[in-house]
């Protein structure tokens, strides 16, 4: 495990230890995270804690690629179609970071969202490189999602996503699924297994295979 000092690096996402964990330190700066997403690294650290940067093995994805790259619910069709809900892009990207950060989730799933992290990423929404899909009931966020978007790589980095009603957080990822599918993306990145991702269709791959998208 490497200690980051202020150039701009990173080790090969293959020295990470066991848990996926490669490099503690450096500092958030648009320049150091976007290097990070694309050489398969991302940040995930306790508020007060050095910044943690990791590359797990395997990592947890959705194949735009594939013919069923989500696993779409009978219910969850009648949810999209009867629930009067309507989705935006980039319209109020804090406000879902920050709806992200106050959900109550289990490891791994979004509790790590911190001021520091909202400052940087705010900052990543801004020059285009971060963004959001929203759904709003009437005028009322009520799910969403955010991520880094790798346009030449063809890769979205999904970071968290949150829903204060019935599938809203489901619509938004089914939102953004058709939307990359339809541009020719190849990946959404989901970092981590967790049951619930795989429920919709996540999958594991290989470090390797992930890196060589990249």
């Amino acid at each position: 495990m490497k200690i980051l000092g202020p150039d701009l690096e990173f080790p090969h996402p293959n020295t990470a230890d066991a848990h996926g964990l490669l490099a503690i330190g450096g500092d958030l700066s648009v320049e150091r995270l976007m290097l990070a997403y694309r050489s398969g690294i991302f940040p995930w650290y306790s508020d007060g804690d050095p910044i943690c940067w990791w590359s797990p093995d395997p990592r947890m994805v959705f194949d735009l690629k594939s013919q069923k790259p989500m696993k779409i619910s009978k219910s969850l069709r009648q949810s999209r179609r009867n629930k009067r809900y309507h989705i935006k892009e980039n319209t109020c990207f804090e406000d879902v970071m920050r709806a992200c950060m106050n959900a109550k989730r289990g490891l791994h799933e979004g509790t790590w969202i911190n001021e520091e992290m909202i400052t940087a990423y705010t900052a990543l929404h801004k020059l285009g490189m971060a963004k959001s899909i929203e759904v709003f009931e009437n005028d009322r966020l009520v799910g969403g999602l955010y991520g880094i978007d790798l346009k030449t790589q063809k890769n979205f980095c999904g970071e968290s996503m949150f829903s204060h009603k019935t599938d809203a957080s489901k619509i938004a990822l089914w939102y953004l699924v058709e939307k990359l599918a339809k541009d020719d993306y190849n990946l959404i990145d989901a970092q981590l297994y967790n049951d619930h991702l795989a429920s919709l269709g996540a999958m594991e791959i290989d470090r390797k295979v992930f890196l060589s998208y990249l």
